[in-house]
């Protein structure tokens, strides 16, 4: 199953919510530190309800143990700085999908690093909306991909 990135999320109920829709799912959730939080508190158990124990969860200390640790073949990074439509991905069941903070999504310098390719984005009509909540935007692109292996693996939609 296609695996869900936190780097560096901020809002303990985000990660919480996000961590949620992964089990729901059985998407592996790694997140990236620093983060400002412990995932035991109290309100990103609340958010996640009572399903934490059943979370495939991976804690790293920074990206480049992430990578070594993971060895991602394929990431996809979400930025409103893409501009490949995330429908437009074709999603491999091994494909990791990276989000940044809800206060500076990826940082200009970690974006510039990056494969245009690999730099993908929500679109969204309204100007005046700078970014969509982190825990809708996983949502959003995470059951993209569900459905696109599910179509895939079954032959049609379900």
């Amino acid at each position: 199953m296609v695996s869900v990135v936190l780097v560096h999320p901020q809002i303990p109920q985000n990660t919480g919510s996000i961590a949620r829709s992964c089990v729901s799912v059985h998407a592996p959730l790694h997140i990236i530190k620093p983060i400002p939080f412990e995932i035991s508190e109290k309100k990103v158990r609340r958010a996640g309800l009572d399903y934490w124990p059943l979370v495939n969860l991976s804690i790293h200390e920074d990206w480049n143990s992430f990578t070594q640790r993971c060895a991602p073949r394929r990431l996809f990074y979400l930025s409103t700085k893409g501009t490949t439509p995330y429908y437009d991905i074709k999603y491999n069941s091994d494909d990791f999908l990276v989000f940044g903070s809800e206060t500076k999504g990826l940082g200009a310098e970690f974006l510039s690093t990056l494969p245009q390719e690999s730099l993908c984005t929500i679109p969204m009509d309204e100007p005046g909306v700078r970014s969509l909540n982190l825990s809708n935007a996983v949502s959003i692109v995470l059951f993209e991909a569900l459905r696109q292996l599910r179509t895939n693996t079954h032959g049609g939609d379900r």
